[in-house]
């Protein structure tokens, strides 16, 4: 009968072929990983917290500075625009000449105010949002003063 024996079946040759399909899989979901994560990590966004350790944004104008106060209202330069602020950005020129803005946040106002103020200067056409902090001083360590 051909001359193969009953006991090693179909499995004469060993493996010829890898199967692939589980590493692609992984790859892709790897791929999706990093495509959603990538633009997070290239808009550097802070987080405006009491005790952050980040370097001083220096800022340009303060007409390109979007605040939020404590009390939750919003500030364009020094013009209220709690209601108005996706059409104050894009009536704005300067805004949509140079796509930057400056967003400073008290540190108890809520979450959902800030990201209103982001999601108005992204659909406006912003490219670059700095979040401006307040850095934390660091302490020397006790045997490196003069």
């Amino acid at each position: 009968m051909g001359g193969r024996s009953p006991g090693r079946g179909g499995r004469r040759g060993g493996f010829r072929e890898i199967n692939v399909t589980p590493l692609v899989d992984v790859m892709l979901v790897l791929l999706v990983v990093f495509m959603v994560t990538a633009p997070l990590l290239t808009t550097g966004l802070r987080i405006d917290l009491p005790e952050v350790k980040a370097a001083e944004t220096p800022v340009k104008d303060a007409r390109l500075m979007i605040t939020v106060n404590r009390e939750e209202r919003i500030l364009f330069g020094d013009e209220d625009v709690t209601d108005s602020l996706e059409a104050k950005l894009k009536a704005n020129a300067r805004v949509q000449r140079e796509r930057e803005i400056y967003i400073r946040a008290d540190k108890d106002a809520r979450y959902g105010v800030v990201a209103r103020v982001v999601a108005a200067a992204r659909s406006s056409g912003v490219d670059s949002l700095n979040l401006l902090v307040q850095p934390e001083l660091e302490e020397e360590p006790e045997g490196h003063r003069p």
